[in-house]
């Protein structure tokens, strides 16, 4: 029996980063979720015994979820999350690229591409697209999760980006897998679809034009298959959708886009609050 080559996020976890420490400290946690209250879990503590430090988190007050309490994500914690991700060296160095170029927070974080790509080996994914390339982290990062006869197809209009990404697909050994589309994601979907690729990808990722969601989403339902997976990143939209008096075109987009697929019986769905919120869909049959 054939042994397979161990994949690259096999490799040792990422070292400390002090680069990358969550920022989520200097935004109240009413700014993301209005109807939680932050305590320390020491203050509940009954013994003698102090813990080291505080952990952070969050209770509803809502008394139908009890007294459920979620941990909150401080610069420390989310440290110590980064310290735990296996980051590829290939990654790791396009991520230090990119972090000095304008518009650097459009890249996913660490955990954000290794939750991809486990997703894309745990659906055994063949066929995937991406909408949103920027420099290429999350889609070189699926990339390396796919099987060597896998393919993605990478949508992204900024050409200089798609410079930087090119160069590192090269470098990981990827390029053959990746199918560049440098046009609106919109005109590369509708063609796919004419071309009767309906039903036959497996997975796929959106970080884009917010305001295009939905329209995205509606082409990527054709083209995904039943049980294939769409995520789509931004959900939480720097907690912007969970305050009312946001009223920006972007937010309120996404507050409607969220508001649709949580009531459509298409997919089945789970948001989760990793990185600025992602929301990954399942097509139902």
């Amino acid at each position: 029996m054939a042994i397979s080559p161990p994949s690259p996020f096999s490799l040792k976890p990422l070292p400390k980063l002090v680069s990358l420490g969550c920022q989520s400290e200097k935004l109240p946690q009413s700014s993301i979720f209005p109807r939680l209250t932050q305590l320390s879990l020491a203050s509940r503590r009954t013994h003698a015994v102090k813990p080291a430090a505080a952990v952070p988190v969050v209770k509803l007050e809502d008394e139908k979820y009890g007294k459920k309490q979620v941990i909150s994500l401080s610069s420390g914690i989310y440290e110590y999350v980064l310290a735990n991700v296996r980051e590829p060296p290939v990654l790791r160095d396009l991520r230090e690229e990119t972090a000095g170029m304008r518009g650097s927070q459009m890249q996913v974080s660490p955990d954000q591409a290794q939750l991809l790509a486990i997703l894309v080996q745990i659906m055994g994914a063949v066929k995937c697209i991406e909408i949103g390339v920027y420099t290429g982290y999350s889609s070189l990062a699926i990339a390396l999760a796919l099987p060597d006869s896998g393919s993605l197809v990478a949508c992204e209009r900024d050409a200089n980006c798609l410079e930087i990404a090119k160069k590192y697909y090269v470098r990981a050994g990827v390029s053959h897998k990746v199918e560049i589309k440098h046009a609106l994601a919109v005109d590369t979907l509708e063609k796919l679809i004419q071309n009767g690729e309906s039903c036959s990808y497996d997975f796929a990722f959106v970080d884009a034009e917010k305001r295009m969601y939905d329209e995205y989403y509606e082409l990527l339902l054709q083209l995904v298959r039943f049980g294939g997976v769409i995520i789509f990143d931004n959900v939480l939209w720097h907690g912007k959708v969970s305050d009312p008096q946001v009223k920006d075109s972007k937010t309120i987009s996404l507050r409607n886009f969220n508001k649709k697929i949580l009531s459509d019986n298409r997919v089945s769905i789970s948001m989760v609050p990793i990185g600025d919120g992602m929301t990954i869909c399942r097509k139902r049959e």
